[in-house]
């Protein structure tokens, strides 16, 4: 499945040697590029691509940047406008990964549009 960013970046989602399914760059992603904003729905229940925005607030994501798995040393971040932005240029095949140990980028989010 090929997906295409707000900016026109294409990514695609394809297995993850991280845990599952991921996100991954078709192509050169170059540093501070907003890809996109996730799109989801307010939720308190846990379950399959809930994004947790405190102990108990959630987003359940309904767009293509719930394949993004975690990682220690993640290249986007996850801005309070809930805008996905490259922190490092990313390159072909790369896959996208963020810190959800992060505390930085928790927020308190209106209900989102389920559009991507």
């Amino acid at each position: 499945m090929i997906l295409m960013t707000d900016d026109k970046v294409r990514l695609r989602v394809d297995n993850s040697l991280i845990h599952g399914k991921g996100l991954f760059a078709r192509g050169p992603i170059s540093a501070g590029t907003v890809l996109g904003r996730i799109k989801g729905i307010n939720t308190v229940h846990d379950g399959s691509y809930v994004l947790w925005l405190s102990e108990h607030k959630g987003v359940r994501m309904l767009c293509k940047y719930k394949y993004i798995n975690h990682s220690d040393a993640p290249n986007v971040v996850l801005y309070d406008t809930l805008e996905v932005c490259a922190l490092r240029d990313i390159y072909p095949g790369e896959e996208i990964t963020h810190d959800y140990g992060c505390a930085e980028w928790m927020l308190d989010v209106t209900p989102l549009s389920a559009d991507e």
